[in-house]
């Protein structure tokens, strides 16, 4: 290494040079530094290893290796970025895990995996470990992150997320629109009405292994010989499709304004099968202009030659967020929430617990939500309930409403005037929510608990003391009993049981200091509890709830008590059945 590597690099590059020279002296059979460490323009220091591979054990389907591999180690200059592994040669080409044909995707999330602590062993460790894993055929295609462009994420600064929520595409060739919600955002829709950007879909004929490149020229001479057969003299395993691309580019950009940039949208196939990997870009707005000045002058079916294009016309590749139902699983599969998917609930009570519950039932996929509660937001509720500055002065269950909506644009959310919405539309919903803590809404639903009903009624509390401890009063459709015959039977096997001293105040009157006054003058007392306290309570009891939902019915009825972990002691979790000779 000369005197000039040796001075510029930084002393995590030095450190992990020094250990790798260490391990060679120990083990120089099996692991040796073939050219001594350069530093590149960016600052990167690359060296070059061999190991002794040939006692790696084989299957078939494995990746085939030689009795010895020469590897490329890429060392940054900060321990934050794990270094990267690479070869200089096509022989890893469409293996899972390998990026790009060459970049040996060892750490699948460095930032749980990668432990600069661990320095130049772990590091050989792992490639190590993937080789095993490689040769021994363990990799799953399917798996493969970004695998069908080349294992790496296309995304340039200052693109917009395109948001995919639709199947599709259904044709080879499809004009699909980009509708703008905001600066950072534009929606894909392939309906035929709106004032949207149109943009190709265009579906290749096969992937991407070495990516999609970074400017307009090399990309095109990808889609005509992705794999670059044409560098080893061969013919291309894909007939030329960058015509057709070019065709439906131009005839989607005299469909948009001048000024505008010219977006599209690959559907590239996936080595392992299954749904298209969908990749957007975006051309700037000065070339989508000259774009539209060729279509405009010589139609749309030319054919260009990748060869005499501006090689520095860049494509800005598009964070893509694909939301299609073939490519997506819930983050909260498998859940006690995934009781709420597709139900409509009720929602009577916006406040400390109501306002919370109301925004967990929406994020688990409840199709229809109806809020209620007239009270009107004021700066003091701030301080726990699910409402920002903007709310104040408005209706609890108007601001609730608007916060809904903006959490997804699919929920459907209706707003019930006056302090409880119409009955025959209450009984009709899959789950009424009361945390309104009144004598007044509670005596309605035992009368409506009395007709035939679809609606589970679930009532929700907290204590007065602390905001620590939960109640959900479940009332099954075919109970017998009312929701406040069930709070009662509960109440008085609860306060007979000494062991759940804790949940007592559920049932007993506020003592001395359990309430406090929040402002002066005639302000009605309230319970201690915070946001924290008061959102844990309630995502609690919504998973109670949602477990219920998800009972083949006869849905069981009771009463849950729950605690937080700060909460006094006591068990943090208690149900309380309703005796089975009580459902209808």
């Amino acid at each position: 290494m000369s005197r000039h590597h040796r001075a510029t690099l930084s002393a995590w590059q030095k450190q992990l040079v020094d250990e790798l020279k260490a391990l060679t002296r120990g083990h120089s059979g099996e692991v040796r530094i073939v050219q001594q460490p350069q530093l590149d323009p960016v600052g990167d220091a690359s060296l070059r290893i061999r190991l002794h591979t040939a006692d790696i054990p084989r299957c078939p389907g494995g990746l085939t290796l030689g009795d010895d591999e020469e590897f490329i180690v890429r060392i940054h200059a900060s321990l934050f970025l794990p270094p990267s592994i690479e070869v200089d040669h096509a022989r890893f080409l469409g293996f899972p895990h390998v990026l790009q044909g060459q970049r040996l995707c060892i750490y699948l999330d460095p930032s749980r995996e990668w432990r600069p602590s661990d320095g130049m062993a772990g590091l050989l460790s792992r490639l190590w470990q993937w080789l095993t894993d490689a040769a021994g055929g363990v990799f799953d295609a399917s798996t493969a992150m970004y695998h069908a462009v080349g294992g790496v994420l296309h995304h340039a600064v200052d693109t917009p997320t395109i948001v995919v929520r639709e199947s599709g595409p259904t044709k080879p060739r499809q004009i699909a629109q980009l509708i703008r919600r905001s600066a950072h955002r534009y929606d894909l829709t392939y309906s035929t009405g709106g004032d949207g950007l149109r943009a190709p879909v265009f579906t290749l004929a096969s992937d991407l292994p070495f990516g999609a490149a970074s400017t307009f020229a090399l990309f095109l001479t990808l889609l005509d010989d992705p794999y670059l057969d044409r560098v080893e003299g061969r013919p291309p395993r894909v007939s030329p499709q960058s015509p057709a691309f070019m065709t439906s580019l131009l005839s989607s950009s005299l469909r948009n304004a001048d000024g505008s940039g010219q977006y599209f949208v690959l559907a590239v196939p996936h080595p392992a099968g299954g749904p298209h990997h969908l990749l957007g870009g975006r051309l700037p707005a000065t070339i989508a202009d000259a774009l539209r000045r060729i279509a405009r002058r010589h139609g749309t079916a030319i054919n260009l030659d990748p060869a005499i294009i501006n090689a520095d016309i860049p494509i800005e590749w598009c964070n893509m967020s694909d939301e299609r139902e073939a490519v997506t699983t819930r983050r909260d599969d498998n859940r006690p929430v995934n009781g709420f998917q597709g139900k409509s609930v009720h929602v009577w009570g916006c406040g400390g617990l109501g306002s919370w519950v109301a925004e967990f039932i929406a994020r688990a996929g409840a199709t229809h939500i109806t809020v209620c509660d007239p009270g009107v937001v004021t700066g003091g509720l701030l301080v726990r309930q699910n409402y920002t500055e903007a709310d104040i002065g408005r209706t609890k269950a108007d601001a609730l409403a608007t916060r809904l909506r903006a959490v997804r644009d699919d929920l459907s959310v209706t707003v019930a005037e006056g302090s409880m919405p119409d009955s025959v539309d209450a009984l009709a919903a899959d789950l009424i929510v009361d945390a309104t803590v009144s004598h007044s809404v509670t005596t309605c639903l035992d009368a409506l608990a009395g007709v035939e009903r679809k609606a589970v009624i679930a009532q929700v509390a907290t204590d007065a003391g602390s905001g620590t401890v939960g109640i959900a009063n479940i009332c099954a459709p075919d109970s017998e009993l009312t929701p406040s015959a069930i709070d009662e039977r509960a109440g008085n096997t609860v306060l007979a049981e000494g062991g759940l001293e804790l949940y007592h105040p559920l049932w007993q009157e506020a003592a001395d200091g359990d309430e406090l006054i929040p402002t002066r003058g005639c302000s009605v007392p309230t319970f201690h509890g915070s946001a924290a306290d008061l959102a844990a309570v309630a995502a609690t009891l919504v998973n109670m709830i949602g477990l219920h939902l998800q009972q083949t019915p006869p849905i069981v009825s009771g009463t849950h008590l729950i605690a937080l972990p700060h909460a006094p002691s006591g068990p943090r979790h208690h149900f309380v059945p309703l005796p089975a000779d009580n459902p209808r």
